[in-house]
């Protein structure tokens, strides 16, 4: 009985840990932070970070470095997106929400255009 005892807890106690380490990963991820309405920014890749969660484009606009959120390594490439097009030096406009968040030059794309070329990046949503 102890055993069994012992097991539950152990059970309960992993469980709750993986409930309290996912929080700020759910807080983050979505689209609850944006604006609803659409925005369109362009500009020159400043920095780049391709990867998990998702890749991260810093854009230098008129001056001001602006944080463009772009997909996923696999949601990126059925895009078309390569890493040479995601360059430094590289101009893009990028379409998609911006920070809800008053001053915060972030914003997640939808869709980017490069040299004329469009890149949807979330073909099931409507932009």
């Amino acid at each position: 009985m102890k055993l069994v005892s012992r097991s539950l807890s152990l059970a309960l106690l992993a469980l709750l840990i993986g409930v309290f380490l996912t929080q700020p990963v759910r807080a983050h991820h979505g689209w609850g932070w944006a604006t609803q309405e659409e925005f369109q920014l362009t500009g020159e890749i400043a920095a780049v970070r391709l990867g998990n969660p998702h890749g991260e484009l810093t854009l230098d606009v008129k001056g001001e470095k602006w944080i463009v959120e772009v997909g996923q390594p696999w949601r990126n490439e059925k895009a078309g997106l390569t890493q040479k097009l995601l360059s430094k030096g590289q101009v893009i406009t990028a379409h998609g929400h911006r920070s809800a968040k008053k001053g915060q030059r972030l914003m997640k794309a939808e869709r980017v255009v490069i040299n004329g070329r469009s890149y949807n990046l979330y073909p099931d949503r409507e932009s």
